[in-house]
């Protein structure tokens, strides 16, 4: 599976309302739980999976895109989310330490997931090492605040990030403006990319790569869900930008 190179919770940006009772036995609510996505009020054990397989994903897609670089078979379009050089930690440990202090509902990361996309869809941007780790924070900035009752503020996601609190302003507003503010997901949609994700976790087990054409409360930052801003260790930071 590839990212276009071009619910279970009470998510506020999936627009089906008719979604299934949390308690309702259905294929749809086995595959949630599975993916860690949890009901409202339910803690899962440890990682939720869905971090494992978008992380798979993601890193699956920056591989496809930087051999077609290589090749000469695509040209990527420098933006501000673009750095000098990878950041040290890899995708799989950057998402991990995205989920350790926003404290967000699982399904930020499927939501994220599909916000990248449409990013990559309404761009001539490849998803690569350069520019993936801003993409994800800033995806997941976005879902955080869109989807869950209360989030942190910018200063704090920044810092989570490893960029600047201009920085990641910039990012956000730049994001926002490629994907024409569409936040909304269809509970369709957002089932799809879940089914896509369960394919994600058999392709990678096989070695094969699916291609796939494809009112809130701000909470302070050093109050918000328990979490302090010095408890945030320092050691992932994003390169400069390439683009200012």
């Amino acid at each position: 599976m590839q990212l276009h190179s071009g619910l279970p919770c009470s998510a506020h940006g999936i627009e089906d309302q008719k979604q299934p009772s949390p308690d309702t036995e259905s294929p749809s609510m086995e595959m949630y739980r599975s993916l860690g996505l949890q009901a409202p009020g339910r803690k899962v054990a440890g990682s939720p999976r869905v971090l494992l397989l978008v992380s798979s994903l993601v890193e699956r897609s920056v591989e496809k895109s930087e051999r077609l670089l290589e090749l000469g078979q695509r040209k990527d379009a420098l933006t501000i989310f673009h750095g000098v050089r990878a950041p040290a930690l890899s995708v799989c440990q950057y998402i991990d330490r995205i989920y350790k202090y926003f404290g967000c509902s699982p399904s930020c990361f499927v939501m994220a997931v599909i916000y990248v996309d449409r990013f990559l869809r309404n761009t001539e941007v490849l998803l690569t090492s350069l520019n993936v780790h801003r993409l994800l924070i800033t995806s997941m900035t976005i879902a955080a605040k869109f989807m869950d009752d209360a989030f942190f503020n910018n200063a704090y996601y920044a810092k989570v990030g490893g960029v600047s609190t201009s920085e990641l302003n910039r990012l956000e507003l730049k994001f926002l403006f490629s994907i024409d503010f569409r936040l909304q997901v269809s509970l369709e949609t957002f089932h799809c990319w879940c089914l896509m994700l369960e394919k994600e976790s058999a392709a990678a087990c096989e070695g094969i790569l699916v291609h796939i054409e494809w009112p809130k409360q701000v909470l302070p930052f050093d109050k918000a869900k328990e979490v302090s801003w010095t408890e945030i260790d320092d050691n992932p930071t994003c390169a400069p930008p390439l683009a200012g």
